[in-house]
């Protein structure tokens, strides 16, 4: 098996955690003014404007369609600096919540897709018209995330991407090469132009039980 494989299967259970945090989690975005403080205070008022400007487009997407709230959200986190885990966080692989990513101002292509896919369900979209998807990124011969929208069930998804910001199509995303697929009911083997085979649940794990602590408390 090649590393990326093993790479890529050696993530799973982290990214299974990850699946259950999201997935109950639909309220609208508000921040205490603690959180807010203690934005400004640690990173400056910059940081606290990360998350206001992040509160108010996610909460008045409401009315939007579909379209708009997927190509507004996938922009307004592609604006977010590309830090690697070991760089930013001094760890090999840490899944920042979005309130880590826009404070710090930086995530790695999980955490842009992870933040994707809250938004998305916080402004209305439905757990079964996402899947966050492990692909191979042939060109940079690396692992790589992305997350897959799905405007009906056999549609061809777009895909959200930090690498190529622009949304298109998964049918003119050759550069991409699908593994698994995940989001708050399921895992699939996937396929970006399908629904993939579908291979198991969601499970609850120990960690995954700590990310949701985290971003829980961070929302209160």
């Amino acid at each position: 098996m090649s590393s990326i494989y093993l790479l890529l299967n050696q993530y799973l259970r982290s990214f299974l955690l990850l699946v259950m945090l999201i997935a109950p989690v639909v309220a609208a975005i508000e921040f205490s003014d603690e959180l807010l403080a203690y934005a400004e205070k640690k990173f400056g008022i910059e940081a606290k404007n990360r998350l206001l400007n992040w509160q108010a487009l996610t909460n008045s997407l409401t009315n939007e369609t579909e379209l708009e709230k997927v190509t507004r959200i996938n922009a307004f986190f592609n604006q977010t600096r590309f830090v690697s885990d070991m760089k930013h966080w001094g760890k090999e692989d840490y899944w920042a919540t979005p309130v880590e990513m826009l404070i710090t101002n930086g995530g790695d292509c999980e955490d842009y897709s992870i933040a994707k896919y809250f938004s998305l369900k916080s402004a209305g979209v439905a757990d079964e018209k996402m899947r966050i998807t492990y692909v191979k990124a042939l060109r940079l011969n690396q692992a790589h995330m992305v997350l897959a929208y799905y405007p009906e069930p056999d549609a061809d998804p777009l895909i959200l991407d930090n690498l190529n910001k622009e949304l298109k199509p998964a049918s003119e995303r050759d550069d991409l090469a699908p593994v698994y697929s995940f989001n708050g009911t399921g895992l699939w083997l996937s396929r970006l132009r399908g629904q993939g085979k579908r291979i198991g649940e969601a499970s609850k794990l120990e960690r995954w039980v700590d990310v949701n602590t985290r971003l829980l408390n961070e929302l209160k």
